[in-house]
């Protein structure tokens, strides 16, 4: 029904990287090179990382990727010290988190950001999309990562093309890689940071599906595609997104919002292609973690985080590496 929608993507969707590097910069703090690439991804067939990398810091063999809308993140919001500490803090509970709601036109609310999660001697930095919105409240999807478990592929990031404008905030794409196991076997992953239009929910939620079969098809030759952010839609309400073959998400029947009446937020992605999921998820309560009063923790954000944790090995263990769906996966 919607393939027409959505024809022109997979035709021009690979052009999206090309497109974000003519129009944005690479942001972030590290010194990355942007050398060739080759069929593989890159001069040398691996992803790009910066030569200051830190060093490789795990306490085992999982990696945890969570989603979390900090509520109209701008100036009044970074020029508060005790929210900036919190948001800090749990940042620095996970391996990768894809923010939503980035509402400012000024440009250093991420590096302030990034800078405050690395007081404590920890090594993170962030990629950004463009500002997005078709009234004159923009906001701008990023995803903040802890250098010594994630690599991300700079070159490669783009905002997914929208020719009929079906999403009022096109979702953010980005490649990544996990540190520490031999880079043929490492985990890695496209993730689709999204943050649905309340009030075009009920249309903007059975487009997501579209939205990651081309993603999965955007030519990177990567099965594994996680979608996650504000969905503004709990798990009964996925429709065509939900009734995907092989779908699975992450949070269910639990509350996201931060006064713990509704769930809005998740990760979802194919059971059958991305092995590398534990079954281990959540929903950071940072107001009971913190012993903030209700008050103090809406001043963070009106939302939680969600989390997923997966194995670091491509496949969930070493020497396996998890099927490729087939086009059939995706169809309805």
């Amino acid at each position: 029904m919607r393939k027409s929608n959505f024809a022109l993507i997979a035709a021009v969707v690979a052009l999206g990287g090309w497109f974000f590097l003519q129009n944005f910069s690479l942001d972030g703090l590290d010194q990355v090179k942007v050398t060739p690439r080759d069929k593989t991804g890159s001069a040398d067939g691996t992803t790009p990382i910066a030569s200051n990398a830190p060093p490789v810091v795990r306490n085992g063999k999982t990696v945890r990727i969570a989603a979390f809308n900090i509520q109209v993140f701008g100036r009044s919001k970074i020029d508060k010290p005790i929210v900036v500490d919190i948001l800090a803090r749990i940042v620095r509970n996970f391996d990768v988190v894809a923010i939503q709601e980035i509402r400012a036109k000024d440009q250093d609310i991420l590096p302030l950001f990034v800078e405050a999660i690395n007081a404590g001697g920890r090594q993170y930095d962030y990629v950004i999309g463009p500002r997005l919105g078709r009234s004159s409240s923009k906001e701008q999807y990023a995803f903040v990562f802890d250098r010594a478990s994630i690599e991300v592929d700079r070159p490669q990031l783009y905002t997914v093309d929208d020719p009929d404008d079906l999403l009022h905030r096109e979702p953010l794409v980005g490649w990544f890689r996990v540190r520490g196991p031999p880079a043929d076997k490492g985990f890695t992953f496209s993730l689709v940071n999204i943050h649905t239009d309340p009030d075009e929910v009920a249309t903007e939620i059975n487009v997501l599906d579209d939205v990651m079969r081309v993603v999965r098809d955007d030519g990177r030759n990567e099965d594994d595609v996680i979608l996650l952010g504000d969905l503004n839609a709990d798990d009964r309400h996925f429709d065509e997104l939900g009734r995907a073959p092989n779908i699975a998400w992450a949070i269910s029947g639990v509350p996201t919002n931060t006064r713990g009446t509704k769930q809005y937020d998740n990760l979802v992605f194919f059971a059958n292609a991305t092995r590398e999921f534990t079954g281990r998820t959540g929903v950071f309560d940072f107001m009971r973690e913190y012993n903030l009063t209700i008050d103090e923790a809406l001043e963070v954000s009106d939302h939680l985080p969600v989390w997923a944790e997966f194995s670091i090995y491509e496949g969930g263990e070493i020497g396996r590496v998890a099927a490729l769906p087939t086009d059939g996966d995706l169809q309805r």
